[in-house]
């Protein structure tokens, strides 16, 4: 996925009231929004460069997106808007091998009266849904997590893919990692035992679980290469 607009950098001064970060660019302190809502956990380090868009929306009251935090000399992507975007552009490329035989595509797509998946994959008479995470914590040398804050929302989606898979169809999570130093990924069961919990019980269920990062530079995101996950019951 190709960035629109130029990406600009700066370093990081602050992140607040989650959804605001203050960015040092050329010397003069300005304001980004920071699409994410998780923890961010081992990113915010003040002087961490940053690469942001300007946006070109007179009714957007920030004129500024964070898109990129530079942690070490690796780049991690941390705008979880895009990554539907990025699951998108590979599924029609076919660059995720066990999805790769479904042949129509649906975003945003209803299962039930309140929940909805990130896709629906067809080909025929074989349906699945596909629900799609981001992921960007990193503590452990080359392992990834998922998540760095409790998420209700995301609980549910575990349990309503089970459901899915009950009723008919197949159920794929996908957690995207937006870096690219990683070769395996957990669940963070210390930071939220319920999500752990729940999917455990998704995986004994028949949801299937796939890992990918993703290769990252200043001028595109886009998924690379299948990790592995570590898995003990």
């Amino acid at each position: 996925m190709k960035f629109k607009e130029t990406l600009l950098q700066g370093t990081l001064i602050k992140r607040y009231k989650r959804f605001f970060v203050d960015i040092n660019y050329k010397n003069k302190t300005i304001t980004a929004h920071c699409p994410n809502s998780g923890s961010m956990l081992g990113l915010l380090d003040v002087g961490n460069n940053v690469l942001f868009t300007k946006v070109d929306n007179p009714e957007r009251k920030l004129k500024y997106t964070l898109q990129m935090i530079e942690v070490k000399k690796k780049l991690i992507g941390v705008n979880t808007h895009l990554t539907n975007k990025i699951v998108l552009e590979s599924l029609e490329k076919k660059k995720i091998k066990k999805l790769a035989n479904f042949t129509n595509i649906k975003s945003e797509a209803k299962f039930s009266d309140h929940t909805r998946f990130d896709f629906l994959l067809s080909k025929n008479k074989k349906k699945a849904f596909l629900e799609v995470k981001n992921v960007s914590m990193f503590r452990k040398k080359n392992v990834a997590e998922f998540p760095d804050a409790v998420t209700a929302r995301g609980k549910k989606h575990l349990y309503e893919l089970i459901n899915a898979k009950k009723s008919g169809y197949e159920s794929y999570i996908l957690y995207v990692i937006q870096r690219e130093d990683c070769d395996s990924f957990k669940i963070a069961e210390d930071i939220d035992k319920e999500y752990k919990i729940a999917f455990d019980k998704a995986l004994k269920n028949g949801v299937k679980i796939l890992c990918y990062d993703c290769k990252l530079n200043n001028e595109e995101i886009k998924l690379n290469k299948q990790i592995n996950y570590e898995y003990w019951l």
